[in-house]
């Protein structure tokens, strides 16, 4: 199924809510810790480097959102 190419750039962001934008934030910086934890256990650096990444960006667009 293909989507219609000429919706308005209103609409593409209508059903998300800072609610669960906020939700979203929390999630990755929960998952970001588990990876991070994960890949310390592991020796993997790759994993911990995206994953304080993840961490950071997820505070960074929570902190946007309660501003």
């Amino acid at each position: 199924m293909r989507y219609p190419d000429n919706i308005p750039a209103e609409q593409l962001a209508v059903n998300a809510s800072n609610n669960m934008l906020l939700f979203t934030a929390a999630l990755s910086i929960l998952i970001g810790i588990i990876l991070t934890y994960l890949g310390h256990k592991g020796r993997q650096l790759w994993m911990v480097t995206w994953s304080i990444g993840l961490i950071i960006c997820s505070i960074l667009m929570g902190a946007s959102l309660l501003i």
